[in-house]
């Protein structure tokens, strides 16, 4: 080799195919380093097992949200609109100007009053809302639940008629079935020649059942057409709130400065995160603390690999010192074992990624499988509204469970790593 070629050559740089391939061939333990390896193994499969339950988790968490939120913001709309335009003499001409915001899918007036309701002996206590026929269609759950009788019957009569829609968990508590009467008493009564009636008890007419997938609605609201419920709560001519509903509810605050101008003047525009801000709360922490619960999981899983990085520096002192004494560097050594625990996080969180995503994607055959082979039922439709157990899969948070899990395997490959960088050749050999 000639003078010019040994000037020409160059040391490998950081990470440099040698190190890699040396690091690989350490995980690749022989028969007598068989510990090494099966801890490689426990931390692999710790880590793939700790990646797919926090995806799974987290995935599950976001479906429940979504189809929690889905029928709650189905039933109680996502913005609505008080204030002057109310009463004014062109609030026909509001909801045409709101309903013309882009965005916006529905416009809806309503009667909200507190009722007491009477039947069979038994009373309970809810919500009147008084709605357009032809806006009821706007609830999708509750019209969804609607027989075709029921909808045609809703609405029908003078000032609405005197039929009137329950909810399932209600009809149980009250028992009643389709056609019953059931009375119910107004607080605030209607006007007549007379002046104010003051308190006012109607018997009505049961028409029609539905379910909107969330018993304590179901128990609570009345659905009155609005016409009846104005006569019948001393409020005609009148609206008690506008009520909409947006295409993307969580970009719902974009909305709110088209709407108020739509709708004009004093007006006041709240949206479902004011409304429902105790249970929008509620989910925001409870998806964080089980978020930090599940990462301190995959971290502990992480943990494993400093166990077998170690047994793999003690098994390999010689070797560090031979290839010190031949011209590696600390920074070679640091990289080759840094490298070797990587190597096992990496497979570890793309192995629990993979199960994860393949877990959440088939949630509902596996769901109906293990039903099948224990014969018992695991999710009852009954009770939650929903045949198999929701899973939304957010690429962020798939995104971010990957980045802990390497960031993780990577701290925790670089502790014992360090150690090995900083042994000395000399006193290695010395015992060797």
């Amino acid at each position: 080799m000639t003078d010019d070629t040994l000037r020409d050559m160059k040391p490998a740089g950081p990470f440099a195919a040698w190190e890699f391939g040396l690091a690989l061939r350490y995980l690749r333990a022989k028969r007598k380093e068989g510990g090494i390896a099966l801890i490689a193994i426990i931390s692999y499969v710790a880590i793939a097992l700790a990646v797919m339950a926090l995806i799974t988790v987290m995935s599950i968490m976001a479906g429940f949200r979504a189809e929690l939120l889905d029928r709650m913001l189905s039933f109680n709309g996502h913005m609505y609109v008080q204030g002057p335009v109310l009463n004014a003499a062109d609030r026909e001409q509001a909801l045409s100007r709101i309903r013309a915001v882009p965005g916006v899918i529905s416009v809806s007036p309503l009667i909200e009053t507190q009722s007491i309701f009477r039947a069979a002996g038994q009373t309970s206590g809810g919500i009147v809302r008084g709605v357009r026929p032809a806006d009821l269609r706007d609830t999708k759950f509750v019209w969804d639940s609607l027989t075709p009788q029921a909808r045609a019957a809703f609405g029908q009569g003078a000032y609405g008629g005197d039929g009137i829609l329950i909810g399932n968990a209600l009809a149980v508590q009250l028992g009643l079935r389709v056609g019953d009467p059931i009375t119910l008493y107004s607080p605030s009564g209607a006007d007549s020649a007379f002046g104010n009636l003051g308190g006012l008890e109607k018997t009505y007419r049961v028409v029609g059942l539905y379910s909107s997938g969330t018993a304590d609605y179901d128990r609570a609201f009345i659905f009155m057409p609005l016409e009846q419920a104005q006569l019948f709560f001393g409020k005609e001519g009148m609206w008690d709130v506008i009520e909409m509903k947006v295409a993307e509810p969580d970009r719902v605050g974009e909305y709110l400065e088209p709407v108020r101008q739509a709708a004009g003047p004093g007006s006041l525009v709240v949206d479902w995160r004011d409304r429902l801000a105790a249970f929008w709360g509620a989910l925001k922490v409870e998806r964080v603390a089980m978020s930090i619960i599940l990462g301190l999981v995959v971290a502990i899983a992480a943990l494993n690999i400093i166990s077998g990085i170690v047994m793999l520096v003690k098994n390999k002192t010689r070797d560090i010192a031979i290839l010190r004494t031949v011209g590696a560097s600390q920074g070679s050594m640091l990289r080759i074992f840094f490298i070797a625990g990587a190597t096992i996080g990496v497979l570890g969180t793309l192995t629990g990624l993979i199960l994860g995503l393949l877990f959440c994607l088939n949630i509902g055959p596996i769901q109906h499988f293990l039903e099948f082979v224990f014969q018992t039922e695991l999710f009852n439709a009954d009770v939650y509204m929903l045949d198999a157990v929701p899973a939304l899969v957010d690429p962020a948070d798939v995104f971010w469970v990957a980045v802990w899990s390497f960031f993780m395997s990577c701290v925790a490959g670089l502790i014992p790593s360090w150690q090995a960088a900083k042994l000395d050749p000399v006193e290695a050999l010395r015992y060797e």
